[in-house]
């Protein structure tokens, strides 16, 4: 049995045939990764879907946490993939070399305040960041207040790379810096990576000094 968002469900056909497929929306995680863990618990052999890697922004804490606070005793594997972020910076170049965070502009678990508070300490802290869930079509000016607070700390001319449906036979890769990262298009499977002070274009290929001696 295989549980999914439709959409990955859609993705991994090649893979399923023969499968019996339980498949929602969006918003319906929990009622998903719950009616994963009863058929496991029935006895079933169950795969919980998750894109990228489902320890990251995925599915497997949630089912940790719904089946402790169920009783539903079950074994959990978490079989690792590949996130958005690692994915993206493979197309771009090489944004990732030294310390980064990753932040989710999505304030539907977790409340913008928070975010807000969040972006302003990495930026300080001049890290590379990686923004995932950057634009909606509800949320048009969370990446603009994001943008503005790199650029308040930032040069214009800061690398940033924009990398839409990763992985995927539609991808799209845009290079671009900070004083024009709001003229891009940017969507909910797009990554964006913001570079830091030493992040620099080595031959279009977006880099991120190690510090080794060259």
């Amino acid at each position: 049995m295989v549980v999914g968002y439709t959409r990955y469900l859609e993705a991994i056909s090649d893979l399923t045939e023969g499968k019996e497929l339980v498949s929602s929306g969006m918003t319906q995680e929990v009622e998903r990764c719950r009616c994963a863990l009863q058929r496991a618990a029935a006895g079933d052999v169950v795969t919980l879907v998750s894109s990228g890697d489902p320890g990251i922004y995925g599915m497997a804490g949630l089912a940790l946490e719904l089946a402790a606070a169920e009783q539903i005793h079950v074994a959990i594997e978490i079989v690792p993939g590949v996130t958005a972020a690692s994915a993206a910076a493979a197309v771009l170049g090489a944004p990732l070399m030294l310390d980064f965070a990753a932040i989710s502009l999505s304030d539907l678990l977790v409340p913008w305040e928070t975010i807000l508070r969040r972006l302003q300490a990495v930026a300080a802290a001049d890290l590379v960041v990686a923004l995932y869930n950057p634009r909606s079509k509800k949320r048009v000016r969370h990446l603009e207040q994001a943008t503005a607070i790199f650029r308040a700390v930032r040069p214009d001319q800061t690398p940033v790379g924009i990398v839409t449906a990763a992985g995927q036979q539609d991808m799209q890769v845009v290079t671009t810096d900070l004083a024009r990262l709001l003229e891009q298009d940017v969507d909910m499977r797009s990554v964006v990576i913001v570079g830091n002070s030493t992040t620099r274009w080595i031959d279009g290929r977006m880099v991120t000094a190690r510090g080794y001696d060259v």
